[in-house]
């Protein structure tokens, strides 16, 4: 081996020793005043993930200014970025908040007798549109908050207020994010359903309990979802057959 190769080869082990020394485990908790168990932590940077025990503890690989994101069927999905401080101290505390769905507005008509009989036969009731009885194509699902593009709100010649301002207020960004977090956590949700855990954990070697977080870890680094949702289940299987490797690496690294 010439000394220039050898160099070159020697260089690039002490870079890689480096950047891998630089990696600590923190150490978490979630504190909220409802179910904290089952919350997934993914490390956006180097996609190192982990999984809330039951009080709310987890563990992570993170590397100074690497980006956490946690999210849970039942909590608005919440990113923290590791300090210098959460660096140093290795412990990071986060507070999640509920994801409350709320109901529409309720308006009782001014003409109620007191007789539920009778008001029962003055409510005026009106059925909804039903696209199959008349033959027409239509929208059934659940409408969702049209997101305006930040260009069209601040239009000179006709400004959007309300759009501008949930641009500026950061409301449209944390929609999308909710919005991201949901269908995963639903495409999730189909895939286990359709491929049982028992089949994961037979084919891949993936523990029952740790099922949803490889789950969301295939979505969030391969195009499981896409692949899922087109059924091309061919590409699927190989999605599963490359990340449970690399996932349960990752997993019995973390737990060392």
């Amino acid at each position: 081996m010439g000394r220039t190769n050898y160099f070159i080869l020697l260089s690039s082990v002490l870079f890689a020793t480096t950047v891998f020394s630089q990696k600590k485990l923190l150490h978490g908790k979630i504190t909220s005043e409802n179910e904290i168990e089952g919350i997934h932590v993914l490390n956006t940077t180097s996609h190192f993930n982990a999984i809330t025990d039951a009080y709310g503890n987890f563990s992570i690989l993170v590397d100074l200014k690497d980006t956490l994101v946690f999210s849970s069927i039942n909590y608005l999905p919440e990113k923290s970025v590791v300090t210098q401080e959460i660096y140093e101290k290795e412990i990071l505390i986060i507070k999640l908040k509920e994801l409350i769905n709320e109901l529409d507005e309720v308006f009782l008509g001014p003409n109620l007798s007191g007789n539920i009989a009778t008001d029962l036969k003055n409510i005026k009731t009106k059925t909804d549109l039903n696209f199959d009885d008349v033959g027409i194509p239509g929208f059934k699902g659940k409408p969702e908050e049209k997101i305006i593009p930040a260009v069209y709100a601040a239009i000179p010649t006709s400004v959007n207020i309300e759009a501008l301002y949930k641009h500026l207020s950061g409301y449209y960004k944390k929609l999308r994010l909710k919005r991201k977090w949901e269908s995963e956590n639903n495409a999730a949700a189909h895939i286990i359903n359709q491929y049982t855990p028992s089949f994961f954990n037979e084919a891949y070697l993936i523990p029952e309990n740790r099922l949803y977080d490889f789950i969301l870890f295939c979505i969030e680094t391969s195009s499981l979802q896409n692949d899922f949702k087109n059924q091309n289940f061919v590409g699927v299987l190989k999605i599963f057959e490359l990340k449970s490797k690399a996932y349960l690496a990752r997993l019995i690294e973390t737990e060392e």
